[in-house]
């Protein structure tokens, strides 16, 4: 499953912390609904294992670790292609 989002901090109030990437309804539904799972795919290219998490409001969101994503360049506010599936 690919997808387009924006790297964005879980808790944006906050502006900073653990930074995530929304995943689309379709590919939430298609991975088995809104909760934790581990996941494996490719971050603008690069192999990544994360984990998946609920983040309210019906959002299912991608974990992404500030290693990850210094190794891929992003930031928080970037947009990131992303290549998903579970582990």
């Amino acid at each position: 499953m690919r997808f387009q989002g924006t790297v964005r901090y879980f808790r944006p109030e906050l502006k900073g912390g653990l930074a995530v990437v929304n995943i689309p309804r379709a590919v939430t539904d298609e991975l088995g609904g809104l909760k934790q799972m581990r996941v494996r795919g490719k971050l603008n290219g690069l192999d990544f294992n994360s984990n998946t998490m609920p983040a309210g409001g019906g959002v299912l969101a991608l974990s992404l670790s500030r290693k990850l994503l210094s190794s891929v360049g992003l930031e928080v506010g970037d947009e990131v292609d992303v290549e998903l599936q579970r582990a």
